[in-house]
């Protein structure tokens, strides 16, 4: 070395002694001030950089070699102060960090839960325009996810100053040109994992083991499923995009030092990226694990698919964030099993609930005959089923299975699933036949509880209410109408008018057969002529079998008011023209005759008045009805 570079040398080496941080934490001076404080005077900042760059350029290899930046140096040698210098970077770098960083909008990353507006069910098949520049929009349909996805999702935040990102490169590369890159690594997570922790924290994330999840009430656990899907769009696309962002701004030109190997350039950032957010990137996901393994039942099949949906929006951008990574893409790869083990729980869920329907173990008739707490259960079920189509067309892509088709044991039949020729393009999707074989169990379940009631009116009473209610909820829902398809709506609705049919034989026919003229007439020899007596006991029966009626069918319940309507007429254009035809032809015989009060009780009138009774779920008192005797 000529004595113009060993002069040059001496001068680094001084200029950088003096900025000793050994020294100066040995010497208790207490706050010691900082060469990139992000304000004042820049020169003493770049004369220091300088200076490390010609200790390095001007010392031997061997005086520059890799070592530990905490060694306490030897009296004036070159690696003496390399490692002072590298001590000293690594506290500027450590105070950069700590001092610069931005406060991070926690509001602001909550609203990048917006950009993907997957739970708009209603609207699912809806084709979105594209907007602004920021968001644009794919049209779904069926064998699509009922969402959108941003077409620019990710919303990088700046997490420090430019100025700031200057100096945190500035020293990264002299650090990692000195072959301290991995404690430069060490520092950054050091300060920005718990950065990246705080912010999960600030927007909802808890820190849940499997088993605490696990061990959550259900409905406990829906709220945290709305917050955890909220949470996890604002981390992903705002916290660990944006430290992807600002490793690659400080790390992504430099060769960071991984024990004797150096790594790639392009690759540098990847180490310090992984080290600041693996840790909270794997307790956010481990909370959708949790459920993806989890107790199966019902209740939980559309929030499952509100977290599957979730995942599955935000698999695009975990992959740009993540999946490059070497040291950080196990991330993605554990987000796509994730959501490859929700969409199992969804089918299996439906395959379940399928089995709890047929199985229904209630034996208790309901009250009246009206509408069966399961049926209506199911049916909203149902609808909500067809609601989520589009992603549920996407995981069921098989038909239900012989083994979802056996009857629970003790039941005499296992229902046939319907022969249908079904149209519709949506009909034919296999979620189309796992709707339909829902429903048809559910046929067979109420079929069995109708078989509960004594009186076999009130059995096929139920059974209208129930199959009436069936395909009502079916025409409510086009999402469903259009699965179901409206051939096998068709015989639905054949089904309950012929329960209607067969509840007003069976509860009215003994009451029309009153009314019949047969058995009255006395004939033989040269007279014939009217019995008084057998007239006399025919309006008797009539009374009887009306008032027990109208006691009875009271109580029994219609609960739709058009169906109620509807049965009541047609059960008066049976009954009131025949009573009216039997009095006109038949009252003068009792009224010629002694008491008739206690034949004749009701006119037409007073028939037609208590037909508004029945099917009310009351027992209105007889007292008030109108008495018409002479």
């Amino acid at each position: 070395m000529d004595g113009s570079a060993a002069a040059e040398l001496e001068a680094a080496e001084r200029a950088v002694m003096r900025w000793d941080s050994t020294a100066s934490a040995s010497s208790g001076g207490g706050d010691e001030h900082m060469l990139f404080d992000g304000g004042g005077d820049r020169a003493e900042a770049e004369m220091f950089l300088r200076a490390v760059d010609d200790l390095r350029r001007l010392a031997s290899p061997s005086l520059a070699a890799v070592g530990s930046p905490r060694r306490t140096p030897s009296a004036g040698g070159g690696s003496s102060a390399v490692q002072v210098a590298m001590a000293r970077l690594e506290d500027e770098f450590s105070h950069v960090l700590s001092a610069r960083a931005l406060d991070l909008e926690v509001e602001a990353l909550a609203g990048l839960s917006s950009l993907s507006m997957s739970s708009d069910r209603r609207n699912s098949d809806v084709t979105e325009a594209a907007g602004d520049d920021d968001e644009g929009s794919v049209s779904s349909s069926v064998g699509r996810r009922s969402s959108y996805r941003s077409m620019r999702s990710i919303r990088e935040i700046d997490l420090f100053p430019a100025d700031a990102i200057t100096d945190l490169h500035a020293i990264a590369s002299r650090m990692a040109a000195a072959g301290y890159g991995r404690e430069c690594v060490q520092v950054y997570a050091s300060v920005r994992k718990p950065a990246v922790d705080s912010a999960l924290r600030r927007l909802g994330v808890e820190k849940l083991s499997i088993g605490d999840v696990q061990r959550l009430e259900w409905d406990a656990l829906e709220t945290k499923i709305r917050r955890w899907i909220r949470a996890a769009r604002a981390a992903v696309r705002g916290v660990f995009a944006s430290e992807r962002r600002l490793c690659f701004l400080i790390f992504h030109d430099l060769a960071v030092s991984n024990s004797a190997v150096t790594t790639p350039a392009l690759a540098t950032h990847d180490a310090p990226f992984a080290e600041a957010v693996k840790g909270a990137a794997l307790q956010l996901f481990g909370f959708a694990e949790a459920i993806s393994i989890g107790r199966r039942s019902p209740e939980k099949l559309f929030k499952i698919i509100d977290l599957h949906d979730a995942l599955a929006d935000l698999l695009p951008d975990i992959s740009d964030i993540f999946a490059a990574s070497k040291a950080a893409g196990s991330i993605y790869v554990q987000a796509a099993e994730i959501r490859s083990r929700l969409a199992d729980a969804v089918r299996g869920i439906l395959s379940e609930f399928e089995s709890a329907v047929l199985r229904d173990p209630s034996k208790t008739p309901v009250p009246g005959g009206t509408i069966h707490p399961l049926t209506r259960y199911v049916m909203n079920y149902s609808s909500l089923i067809s609601d989520y189509k589009a992603t549920l067309s996407e995981l069921i892509v098989s038909r239900p299975s012989a083994s979802s088709r056996i009857a629970a044991e003790g039941n005499e039949a296992t229902p046939a699933f319907p022969d249908l020729d079904l149209p519709d393009p949506d009909s034919q999707l296999p979620l189309a036949a796992h709707l339909v074989w829902i429903i048809v169990v559910l046929e067979h379940n109420l079929e069995s509880k109708a078989s509960l009631y004594k009186d076999a009116a009130l059995s096929h009473l139920f059974l209208m209410n129930n199959v009436h209610y069936i395909v009502h909820k079916a025409r409510d829902s086009s999402e469903l109408r259009g699965l179901i398809g409206d051939e096998y709506l068709k015989r639905l609705t054949g089904k309950f008018r012929q329960a209607a049919t067969s509840y007003q034989r069976t509860a009215w026919l003994k009451i029309l057969n009153c009314l019949r003229d047969e058995g009255l007439h006395l004939s033989g020899g040269f007279s014939s002529g009217i019995s008084k007596s057998a007239l006399r006991e025919r309006f008797k029966a009539f009374n009887a079998a009306f008032e027990e009626a109208h006691r009875i069918q009271s109580g029994w319940y219609v609960p739709d008011t058009q169906l109620r309507e509807e049965l009541r007429i047609s059960i008066s254009e049976k009954l009131l023209p025949a009573y009216r035809s039997f009095l006109g032809r038949f009252r003068h015989h009792i009224e010629n005759g002694r008491h008739p009060e206690l034949y004749i009780k009701y006119s037409v009138e007073d028939l037609e008045i208590a037909m508004a009774d029945f099917f009310e779920a009351a027992s209105p008192s007889p007292h008030n009805r109108r008495r018409s005797h002479g």
